[in-house]
Parts: C-alpha cells; structure tokens; sequence
C-alpha cells in the first residue's frame, strides 16, 4: 500500500504536470484516508480555482486555512480566489494575512497590487508591485501589472519600460507584448505597435484582445482589409468580444459594406462607450413594419453630427403610417422643430415624453431602411432654418458687402475619440490668408472657439459666434455664407442638410460616413471632401483647399458667381 506521503507526491507532481485529473483524484484518496488532511484541501481549492469552481474552491482552502491557519501560501491564494468572485475587501484581507505570516513573499505584494489595482487604489497598488520587485527583481508578472497601472494613470513611457522588462524576463509573455502594443498605439507608432500585437498573436493564437488590438492598428494604417479579418479572428476566438463586432462595422461600412455593416453596428450598445446612452424602454425596437397609426419614438443617441444626418430619415418613417414623436439634443430642438418635415412633437433630451407605442434611436434607422449607397436618402436640403431667424441675420453689418463669404470650423469636442486626428488647429490654416477677395466668419463653437481671438496673420475672421446660441442660429448664419469649410463636426453635417456649398476635412483615416478614395459624399450632395494624403498631414490638405479656392474666385472674377465649388 502507498504510503500517505508518497501518494501526495505523486498527486503533486500529476499536478504540476498539468495532468489534473490524476492530480485529483489521488487528493480525494488521500482526504479519505486522512479527512484533515491541510494539503490536500488546500491544493484541491487550487484546482478548483483553476478549474473556474471559486465558490468550491474558497471552501476547500477556508477548511485548510482552520487546520493549519499559519500557512501563508493557503491565505494569498485564497485571497486570489476571493479576486476572481470580485469579493475585493476579503481578497486584500487575505493577501494582507499572508503578508504578516510571510513578509518576504514577492508573489502575495504582486497579488495584492493587483486588488487594489481593481479597488481603484492605483497609488498603493504601485507601492506593492514595487515592493514585489524589490523581493523579486526577474518577475515579469509585477513588471506587467505595474506597467498597467503606470499607463492607465498616463505614464506612457514608464509603462512602456515595465512590459520591456517582463518580456526581458519572460520572452514568450504574449499580454506583455499586448499591453506594450496598446502604450506605442497611444503615441500613433502604429509600425510598432503593429510588430507587439503580431508577436502576441503568435505566442498566443487564441487572444481575442490581441487580435482585435491587431484589427485597430492596421485600421489606423489604412489597412482595412487585413483589419476586418483582424476583427474576424478575435470573434471566432471571443465570439461576443463587442468592441470587435463595432470596430469590424465601422470598418465594414468604411468600405461600402452597409449591409453587414449596419448588422454589426448594432453591437454598438454592448460596447462601454455605448452602454451609457442605452435607454431603458419598454416600448419594443420598430422594426420598420408598417405602423398603422401607432406613435413611435425616434430618438438622439449619439453626438450633433449623428443626429442631424439621421433626421433625414423622419419623413420615411412618417411614410409608414405613424405618428413620429423625435427626442433630440436641447441645442438642435429649435432648429428641427421649424425646419424638419413629418414630425408630429418634438421633446429635449431630459424633458418629459408622452405617450408612445415603438422606438427606434436614430442610427438604427439605417439598418431598418436597408440603406446601402445607392439607396441613401439624399435629397437636400431636408433642413430648412427659420425664416425669422434669417431675417434677423440679413440685416447685421457683418454680413453685408460683396465679397465671398466663408464660413470656418476647425475642432469638434474634444471627448470624441477620434478627435486628436480630426480637429485641425487655427493656426494650421493661415495659408487661408493667400485667397483675395474672401471674408472668413468663424462658426467654431466650443473649446477651440477661443482661437478666433488669434486668427492667422492676414486672415480676417469675423466672430459672431456669441449669438450663436443653438444650432437654429447657426443655420440662420449659414444661409448668408457662400461657402462652409469645416474639419469632421456637426458643422459640416448641418451645412451638407442645408444644401450649402461645404468643404469638409478629413484626417488619414476618417469616420466611416465618409467611405474612401473619392472627394464627394453620397450623404450630401454639396459637399466636397478634402482628405490627408498621409497621417496628420494639415499642410497638404490645406494646401488643397487654398488651390481650390483660388480656382473658385478667380471663376467668379471672371464670371460673376462662384462657379462649381
């Protein structure tokens, strides 16, 4: 017969060997023979830990912990069982307890880091991790973990020498490499970034996150093609990795694929950005059938631009036999409310809603329309501004006179996500200043409104922007404009609804309404797109705009109207 030693040696090598169901099995004949056997219990919680069994597992290492409550490998890794059931206060009181037993213990500072990392306490997580390292210099798991919580604090460039240091210590660590990926993507070194995610992916076929880390960066290049399938591979790992499905229908309509696209956008409200504007209705999702007299709710999720491109669809809706009720943001109530047709109410965003019986948020509406390119509903203008409120405008001195009026935006808010790469400074523009002929009026509202108090030397911007106080106003001003350069922001959306002469400026890699490879929109007739030739290139793409503009007056010089814009 095996003696009660050697079968736990044995059990223990089966399960460092990763053969887990001998491992197992020759811990339940040990507690058979030896019930309080602390070991065993403890090592059977491992297991169960490993196996995703925490509640079963926190029960076994609690019996060990009764049996032999000095141990201080049984409290730290209770303490990382009581981590993954989230149970955080427990998790540190454990780590804590195996600190004071065994003070040196690099493995139970690193654990314990990692919990008040997830309790928000990034200050003294990095003290743990540093005290870890101290203990243990060659830990790659501390190098990580505390280069996570260095680059979510912002410390781009130490963060970036943690991963170093684990992949230093541990060449094949595949998250180490992820994460060093993601710090060089914050800096736009997308060749590099590139080269981590690829060697993740490689040590680690089924990373989800590496892959769709991946899909991003080759998106940033250009590379839409071998992004999607990015996109494609982090799904068939992770098949509700939701920020893959958004990403891969941003991309998919980038590149004129509406249909599919506009299926996977509707992933968009599992994603965290999303999650915070979901509304809660009872109300059912319209799915486009007739509605027999119904009333429903279409209603603004997104930022201005979105909505005023989607209001386009309200009379279609209204076609289907409804009553169309639109939630919108305060700062275009006025505006659709005199301006848009087939609306039967309108309410601010926060006001109180009446009555409705289905709901829809405006960009869905794409996908229940079926819209590809072809089908775009884009008869302009489908936005009207105020008679009244244009009559007010006609009369200021400002706008009165014979030159060509142009109308400059040049930043969107600066919580987009995009809009490091979509805002273009003022001061970009001064090569504007060559184009004779030209009064400039500043429609920038905002945080990059205060650059109009410095405009580029020569350029003569006219700021009204103070009356500028809901987008009906801006609309107003806009009808007395002959032309509207703006960067992607809602500015260019609104004078597109008009009808209005625009010029929009696009970055590299663009929003996805604006497709790729041509200078037009299907979304807006009148409108003309500008695009960078390469990363963060203003200079050519302003360049562009003041050939063309120079082209235009010289046509109107010579022919007494503005000539085709």
């Amino acid at each position: 017969m095996v003696s009660l030693p050697n079968a736990f040696h044995t059990a223990l090598t089966h399960h460092q060997a990763g053969r887990l169901p001998e491992a197992e099995a020759l811990y339940r004949q040990i507690l058979q023979g030896q019930p309080n056997h602390p070991d065993a219990l403890h090592l059977l919680g491992v297991m169960a830990h490993q196996a995703g069994k925490h509640e079963m597992a926190v029960e076994y290492i609690v019996r060990a912990i009764a049996l032999q409550p000095t141990a201080a490998a049984y409290h730290s890794n209770l303490g990382e069982v009581y981590r993954a059931l989230t149970r955080l206060d427990k998790a540190a009181a454990s780590l804590q307890q195996a600190l004071v037993l065994q003070p040196a213990s690099a493995e139970a500072r690193n654990n314990l880091g990692a919990v008040l990392q997830a309790q928000g306490k990034l200050d003294e997580a990095i003290a743990q991790y540093r005290q870890a390292l101290a203990l243990k210099p060659a830990y790659p798991e501390a190098h990580n973990n505390l280069g996570n919580v260095l680059k979510k604090q912002g410390k781009q460039v130490a963060a970036a020498a943690q991963y170093r240091q684990a992949i230093l210590h541990k060449p094949d660590y595949a998250e180490a490499y992820n994460n060093l990926g993601e710090v060089l993507a914050e800096e736009d070194k997308w060749e590099e970034a590139v080269a981590q995610y690829r060697r993740a992916v490689a040590l680690k076929p089924v990373y989800a996150e590496a892959y769709y880390n991946l899909g991003n960066a080759l998106k940033a290049q250009g590379k839409l093609e071998e992004a999607i399938e990015c996109y494609c591979k982090a799904l068939s790992v992770n098949p509700d990795l939701a920020e893959a499905h958004w990403n891969k229908a941003l991309t998919l309509l980038r590149t004129g694929n509406f249909m599919e696209g506009w299926r996977e956008y509707e992933w968009r409200w599992q994603c965290a950005q999303s999650k915070a504007s979901q509304r809660d209705f009872s109300q059912r999702l319209w799915d486009g059938q007739d509605l027999a007299g119904q009333t429903i709710l279409l209603h603004a999720e997104q930022g201005f631009g979105d909505t005023v491109q989607c209001i386009r669809y309200v009379p279609l809706v209204a076609k289907r036999g409804g009553q169309v009720i639109v939630e919108c943001q305060p700062e275009l109530k006025s505006l659709f409310e005199s301006g848009v047709q087939g609306m039967t109410g309108i309410v601010a965003r926060g006001g109180r809603l009446p009555d409705f019986d289905v709901q829809a948020p405006f960009l869905s509406l794409p996908l229940i329309f079926e819209t590809t390119i072809d089908s775009i509903p884009a008869k302009v203008p489908y936005i009207v501004p105020s008679p009244k409120r244009v009559t007010v405008w006609h009369v200021k001195r400002e706008l009165q006179g014979d030159t060509f009026k142009i109308g400059l935006a040049w930043a969107g808010l600066s919580s987009h996500q995009n809009d490091r790469s979509r805002s273009c400074p003022l001061k970009m523009l001064a090569p504007l200043a060559t184009v004779r002929g030209v009064t400039w009026y500043s429609l920038q509202k905002g945080e990059g409104a205060s650059q109009a108090a410095d405009p580029p030397e020569g350029v003569t911007l006219i700021d009204m922007t103070a009356e500028l106080t809901d987008f009906t106003e801006t609309a107003a001003l806009m009808s007395h404009l002959d032309l509207v350069i703006s960067v992607d922001t809602a500015v260019a959306h609104l004078a597109g609804a008009m009808g209005k002469p625009v010029w929009t400026l696009l970055p590299f890699v663009s929003d996805w309404r604006w497709l790729l490879n041509r200078d037009d929109s299907p979304w807006y007739p009148t409108m003309r797109l500008f695009r960078q030739k390469s990363p963060g290139d203003w200079h050519g793409t302003v360049a562009c705009v003041v050939e063309a503009l120079q082209n235009m007056v010289r046509r109107r010089n010579a022919y007494g109207h503005a000539g085709a814009l």
